[in-house]
């Protein structure tokens, strides 16, 4: 059962999908989610849903957790934190879920979060900002490397090219007002000036003042732009019908097939910091990550006809993690389940490798970005 609030559109899409699960016992798992399947941030959720609910099939086809069936409640958040608050009070208080997985942005997680601390309940988040970790919250987790790891991943790289000034772009939503603030804090420490820091709205629809601005201002190297959905897209477009040579470098915001297809030719050339998953294909035998990925991609594009998506497999080890742990426990007992998340070691996932503790509730370093390249409308990677 997939209890959601979707378009009439998404609807159809993903109860076609839940048709595929075996009834539920009464006394099934309940998994909450809430998620921004459609909205300005559905590139993100729609593939986070479509796991989710791919591998609670696979789950349940296999018999299930703890003996018991599993059953997924969404709710579409469509991208509004009003909406997230309000699906996260239902999913504890009506649902009584045992655990939650989602908040595909930073803005809506932050919303749920004081709900899930009061409520006592495990919460696995899909977004990326560091602040949903940072400082530690008792029952709050994520899946995705942090804005922080993201800046420090692109100014590792341009320290090495020998880039010394840039100019930060970034949007003004959660997301991208987190990764300016991180990004501004981690430049000092690869001795990378930031030279000029412009900034644009998630409604923007042209950027051409600001990287006016950043074309006409002397000693600019390279630029860093922080931004999910069509801004970083149409920034990329401005960029080059501008003309701007810079080196154009974007965050882990845009690591999927829906960037190049929005930005088309323009974003040849642009690097990011990224998963694995995207260059699948291309990781040697013995990279550690390279089963789970080979097989998530297999799994995801089989059931989906679609290329999988770096935002789906954040929510592949959001829902592992919390399978692994209730099996752990050996119960849905929210203190047993919390507990057993954050012991998580060595826990190979699709963005990285886990290793959990009282201090850190996100568990991956550096090693869980990539730093690629778009070539020919795909993606190589540079290191």
């Amino acid at each position: 059962m997939l209890k959601s609030l979707f378009t009439r559109g998404a609807m159809l899409a993903v109860c076609a999908v839940s048709l595929l699960s075996p009834a539920l016992a009464d006394d099934a798992i309940k998994i909450g989610s809430f998620l921004s399947a459609t909205g300005p941030a559905s590139f993100l959720g729609d593939p986070e849903l479509k796991t989710l609910q791919l591998y609670i099939d696979k789950l349940n086809a296999e018999g299930g957790l703890l003996g018991k069936k599993v059953e997924l409640i969404h709710y579409d958040d469509a991208g509004d934190a009003e909406k997230a608050r309000t699906f996260v009070k239902r999913l504890l208080d009506n649902d009584k879920v045992s655990l939650i997985i989602g908040g595909t942005t930073t803005g809506t997680t932050m919303a749920a979060i004081p709900l899930v601390e009061r409520a006592k309940i495990p919460f696995i988040s899909l977004a990326g900002g560091i602040d949903i970790i940072d400082p530690v919250k008792k029952w709050v987790f994520k899946t995705p490397q942090t804005d922080r790891m993201a800046a420090a991943k692109i100014m590792e790289d341009m320290k090495k090219r020998g880039y010394t000034k840039i100019a930060l772009l970034s949007e003004t939503s959660g997301f991208g007002r987190s990764g300016r603030e991180q990004t501004l804090k981690v430049a000092p420490e690869y001795g990378i000036d930031i030279v000029l820091d412009e900034t644009y709205g998630p409604k923007d629809t042209d950027m051409t003042a600001q990287l006016t601005k950043i074309k006409n201002t002397e000693g600019v190297q390279a630029v860093f732009v922080f931004g999910f959905g069509q801004g970083p897209a149409i920034v990329t477009k401005n960029y080059a019908q501008l003309g701007i040579t810079l080196p154009l470098y974007q965050s882990h915001g845009v690591a999927s097939n829906s960037y190049i297809d929005l930005a088309g030719d323009a974003a040849q050339g642009v690097l990011i910091s990224a998963s694995a998953l995207l260059i699948t294909d291309d990781l040697p035998a013995d990279d550690v990550q390279k089963t789970v990925l080979v097989n998530y991609k297999k799994d995801y594009e089989t059931a989906f006809k679609a290329p999988v998506s770096t935002f789906g497999a954040y929510a592949y080890d959001g829902l592992m993690l919390a399978v692994n742990a209730i099996k752990k426990a050996g119960s849905t007992d929210p203190s047993k389940v919390r507990d057993a998340i954050e012991q998580t070691e060595g826990y190979v996932g699709a963005t990285g490798v886990v290793n959990m503790s009282p201090k850190d509730h996100m568990g991956l370093d550096l090693t869980a970005f990539r730093i690629l390249e778009i070539k020919d409308g795909g993606w190589v990677l540079i290191q």
